[in-house]
């Protein structure tokens, strides 16, 4: 189910697209997915992880600057808005954004211009944002950390992503398949032929608390 919305989102003109689930669940993955399959392909996808890069640092990455906006602004410098025109723009872990940010992307999503930071004048952009959170944003809202109105905006259409636990024969299949990529690194090169039938069992049995990504390590 959640992989047929996520087809039509791809093939809609939704702007905004809010995805949620837990860590290693594969929100990054969705987003690619969307892209790719969406009349955006050929345009860039271009990522930020916003609890990556220090708070007063994500403004100049989003909107890029002017020349002597600041001390070490040597130059004017395209954001990441700019870099992504035509196509789309992951905001990861968005519920890490401070209030203040968000307010300013709030406005770019309504208004659909952006003004890099020292500049003077407005500037158009086409871009789908896909925002994602491991975080519940309309319970994080509800308790003042994150801006309602912003929560409104981007989950024109929300998709949440289920966790590994709740997805019965994928766990196979993605162990499967890192038991292979696992045969192709090692040296010699190795094949594996599956997993014993007690591994199975406590594989199918086991909750998976960081998802995917435990899976895979």
């Amino acid at each position: 189910e959640m992989l047929s919305l996520a087809r039509k989102v791809a093939e809609s003109e939704v702007s905004s697209v809010l995805l949620q689930g837990e860590s290693g669940t594969g929100k990054d993955l969705i987003a690619k997915a969307i892209h790719y399959a969406s009349h955006r392909s050929e345009k860039p996808f271009v990522a930020i992880n916003c609890a990556a890069i220090p708070s007063n640092l994500v403004e100049s990455e989003l909107f890029g600057y002017e020349r002597g906006a600041f001390t070490d602004a040597k130059g004017r410098k395209e954001g990441l808005f700019e870099q992504a025109e035509g196509g789309t723009l992951l905001l990861d872990e968005i519920g890490e954004m401070e209030l203040g940010l968000q307010a300013k992307l709030l406005r770019v999503l309504e208004e659909g211009v952006f003004r890099r930071v020292g500049g003077l004048k407005d500037i158009p952009l086409d871009v789908r944002v896909i925002a994602a959170s491991n975080r519940d944003l309309k319970s994080e809202s509800t308790a003042g950390l994150f801006r309602l109105d912003l929560y409104y905006r981007l989950s024109v259409i929300q998709i949440d992503i289920p966790p590994l636990r709740e997805r019965g024969g994928d766990v196979l299949l993605l162990a499967k398949f890192y038991l292979e990529t696992l045969g192709e690194r090692v040296r010699p090169k190795k094949t594996f032929h599956g997993f014993a039938p007690e591994v199975i069992k406590v594989f199918q049995n086991y909750d998976w608390a960081g998802n995917v990504r435990e899976l895979r390590n």
